[in-house]
């Protein structure tokens, strides 16, 4: 054999050797193809999904799109296949559910409840005074039951206006088990996702008419009650300071007055249980000190059979993340930990 081709061959064993290591190292965590997730649903996700986009592209090379709609949007979605993930803050139990669809409750943060009023200090509501307020019952900002939690507080004898949900809410499902839960003597009737069905009383009687309105969305109800004074509402603690709404500090099991903030969130939920499906049952009986009683998680709604699987897994894997939660500390967003964390580990390794 001559020298030529000697040389040749040796060209040849480097060029396999080469190529060989090429395909064995390393491959990078993002994807050499970005894919572009989509979902819709609640509004109560929104401020966070929204603080996160960025650090999730840096993080996975993907982008999604959010669009929101309400927890009943991302219901229909799911049913209809529609979107790689949707967001309801209500178990999604329904029989139009696909039997592949799975619950990954991944985002909690507190619902509050805001009022436009000139006070100088937070104030003070028990839940049966605000099962009065949101059923009617309760119509004045001097009523003895609002002056009996804030004692010492000079309110104003003005008329109370309410605004509450008119779509498909989970919030409002959440916010009616609230009351439900913790003032059955007043608020009578069971949550619901539906206001209307929900309310104990006569939303149409004359008391109630052009006093107690809807509008849709967290953004919705809180740019009406920004803009009505002497309101009050319910919606994601993020809500409020855009529109210009105080937070009323709620009155726990444990017979202390929380505000809605992380922490508060955090001791509330843990005291709820888990069933396997992915729900939490809420316990509004809890006495840890400083549990906040209107807590709340929002669960992902998937398809274990999305042909994204591996992408849709790795953005819930970064919203469980803390670096998502404190990208901006004041949506008071809670990080989810222990037993909570360990099913959205076990439901996301179904996914796929």
């Amino acid at each position: 054999m001559t020298k030529k081709w000697i040389f040749a061959i040796l060209i040849l064993i480097a060029a396999i050797i080469a190529a060989l290591l090429f395909s064995a190292r390393p491959t990078s965590t993002k994807s050499n193809a970005s894919i572009n997730l989509t979902g819709s649903g609640s509004t109560f996700a929104i401020p966070l999904l929204d603080a996160c986009k960025a650090g999730y592209t840096a993080a996975s090379g993907n982008t999604y799109t959010y669009t929101g709609g309400g927890s009943g949007a991302g219901r229909t979605a799911s049913d209809k296949g529609i979107n790689d993930f949707n967001f309801s803050d209500t178990p999604h139990t329904a029989t139009t559910r696909l039997a592949t669809v799975i619950h990954v409750p991944v985002i909690a943060a507190p619902i509050a409840v805001m009022y436009k009023l000139d006070l100088a200090q937070p104030l003070k509501l028990s839940a049966p005074t605000i099962a009065g307020i949101f059923g009617g019952t309760i119509t004045k900002w001097n009523d003895p039951a609002i002056a009996g939690d804030n004692a010492g507080v000079s309110l104003p004898a003005k008329t109370i206006q309410v605004i509450y949900r008119s779509d498909a809410s989970g919030t409002t499902g959440n916010f009616t088990n609230f009351l439900h839960g913790m003032a059955p003597n007043v608020w009578t009737n069971v949550g619901s996702n539906d206001f209307k069905s929900a309310f104990y009383g006569n939303l149409d009687s004359v008391v109630n008419l052009g006093r107690v309105v809807g509008a849709a969305g967290s953004s919705g109800v809180t740019a009406l009650a920004g803009n009505t004074p002497d309101s009050i509402t319910y919606a994601e603690k993020s809500y409020a300071k855009a529109a210009g709404l105080s937070i009323a500090d709620i009155k726990n099991a444990a017979g202390n007055f929380q505000a809605p903030d992380a922490s508060g969130t955090s001791a509330f939920l843990g005291a709820a249980t888990v069933n396997a499906n992915g729900y939490l049952t809420l316990n509004y009986t809890t006495t840890i000190a400083n549990a906040y009683p209107l807590g709340i998680v929002s669960y992902a709604l998937v398809d274990t059979k999305s042909k994204n699987a591996t992408a849709i897994k790795s953005f819930l894997n970064f919203i469980l993340d803390s670096k998502c939660p404190s990208t901006n500390p004041s949506l008071e967003y809670a990080t989810i930990t222990g037993p909570l964390l360990s099913l959205d580990m076990t439901q996301i390794a179904k996914i796929g």
